[in-house]
């Protein structure tokens, strides 16, 4: 097996990767019966050679819903009725997986509402106040 290359520095190496085939569910025929066509992927996190302790860590809790009780990664792919093309979808979902791994999140800058936002906020409720006095009944 080949090793996924996700960028010039970060590799998932051959050994990382472990395949697994069954039968797939859904339409095919006869052919269903007898080809293995789902392919169950599982990657070592731990393996995967050049990224970050923070992009680790960010890759481990986006893998956390897909980990087995080991702590590998499972992709599944039965998109197709070819093993092969099952396959290459498998690696690339792994590929992106990772790829939003390595992409360092925004940080939010807090800001605070301007004077001019209070002072509307503030009128509005105001006049809402006032609409509904209007509506009270007065017991004369």
């Amino acid at each position: 097996m080949e090793p996924i290359i996700v960028s010039a520095s970060v590799i998932v190496p051959a050994s990382a990767l472990s395949l697994h085939t069954a039968r797939s569910g859904g339409p095919g025929g006869q052919n269903v019966n007898k080809v293995s066509s789902k392919v169950e992927l599982r990657v070592d996190l731990d393996a995967i050679v050049g990224l970050s302790p923070a992009a680790r860590a960010r890759l481990g809790t986006l893998a956390r819903a897909r980990s087995d009780a080991e702590g590998k990664l499972v992709v599944t792919s039965q998109l197709t009725r070819s093993q092969p093309q099952n396959l290459g979808d498998a690696r690339d979902k792994i590929r992106e997986l990772i790829a939003r791994a390595l992409v360092s999140p925004k940080r939010r800058v807090p800001t605070k509402p301007s004077r001019a936002s209070k002072a509307r906020r503030l009128e509005g409720k105001r006049k809402n106040a006032e609409k509904k006095q209007g509506r009270r009944f007065s017991g004369d």
